[in-house]
């Protein structure tokens, strides 16, 4: 099998688009709050955003499943209160089970949590429950910025996020970490947030101890890592440099990384500095970059190209492609073998 672990609805009808512009315009005048009801989108909407956009992608790449997740800028932690994003984090979580059941082999629901600045952590358990226990998340998104670009929150490995952390110790539920869009002009969304904010993740880690608290967190830094991968010689001094041990014993236990990196020169970097079994397949599309690269003629997020070109015998290609991801994401595998695959 194919496992892309990192999908995210980016091909929601309109009609989701414009509840959450009523939502967001109704903070400066609570009479014009839209009710959950208000917002009508039926089935046959769902399949044909799914199936002309991201199932079609899939079926000629040959991905057997996406982990699917809400549309990572549309997260949006920044705007309103915690009862803002409760609700929006609501809507757009059952919006993706609902796209997992109408294509139950092809897409695994994961959720985003209703984050909010300055706000307990802890407010989200009850959204992470209904999703895991309701509608069958196998994983989750945690935003380590939810002031949108401004990094009002303390680092990964501070106590107050610990309660999250013992609730997705007790799901076995693993977390992306991914952060949402970027209201800082000095950071594109896209092209510097997400990146800034995987190599700020990975490097909280390595300053703390986490693991040994929670020796049994999973977490997974998406697009390759930021510039982990590049700099792993400068990681692995400051480690030294602070008195921690060795990456590999450190963190590498725990920490995770994707391969929605859109070149062949990246993806053999990835592979060649980080283990094997801490590389899982993903491609993100339909993501941030969704045109085709004139150089290849395929499109950027085609990743499956790039793995398979990178020089990885058979059982490590497999491992990337899906074993991998069977051992972080246990509820995945769970799912898979109830449809015996």
């Amino acid at each position: 099998m194919i496992i892309d672990c990192h999908g995210h609805y980016t091909t929601a009808p309109p009609a989701l688009a414009a509840w959450r512009e009523r939502q967001i315009a109704s903070l400066a005048d609570p009479a014009a709050a839209p009710a959950r009801a208000d917002l009508r989108i039926g089935d046959d909407e769902l399949r044909e955003t799914i199936e002309a956009n991201q199932l079609r992608l899939m079926d000629e790449r040959g991905i057997d499943i996406t982990l699917f997740s809400p549309r990572a800028s549309f997260m949006a932690h920044h705007i309103g209160g915690f009862e803002t994003s409760a609700e929006w984090a609501a809507i757009c979580n059952e919006l993706c089970h609902r796209v997992s059941l109408l294509y139950p082999e092809r897409f695994a629901p994961a959720a985003m949590l209703p984050q909010s600045p300055g706000v307990d952590i802890a407010t989200c358990l009850p959204e992470l429950t209904c999703c895991v226990e309701e509608f069958g998340a196998v994983a989750v998104n945690l935003n380590p910025d939810p002031s949108g670009g401004r990094w009002s929150a303390p680092p990964l490995t501070d106590h107050s996020w610990y309660p999250l952390y013992e609730k997705l110790v007790e799901y076995d539920v693993p977390a992306m970490v991914h952060v949402s869009t970027s209201v800082n002009p000095a950071f594109h969304t896209t092209g510097a947030h997400y990146l800034n904010a995987d190599t700020t993740a990975f490097m909280q880690l390595v300053q703390g101890d986490l693991f040994a608290d929670f020796p049994t967190l999973r977490l997974i830094i998406p697009h390759g890592g930021g510039a982990v991968p590049y700099h792993w010689g400068r990681f692995r001094g400051l480690a030294m440099a602070l008195g921690k041990p060795e990456l590999e014993q450190h963190v590498l236990g725990n920490v995770f990384f994707d391969t929605c990196v859109y070149h062949q020169p990246g993806i053999d970097l990835l592979l060649g500095v980080v283990p094997t079994r801490n590389v899982l397949f993903a491609s993100e599309m339909i993501g941030a970059v969704r045109d085709i690269d004139p150089c290849s003629g395929h499109h950027f997020d085609d990743t499956r190209r790039y793995v398979e070109q990178a020089g990885l015998s058979a059982d490590a290609l497999a491992a990337v492609q899906e074993r991998n991801a069977r051992a972080v994401y246990p509820r995945l595998d769970a799912l898979l073998k109830r449809q015996g695959r």
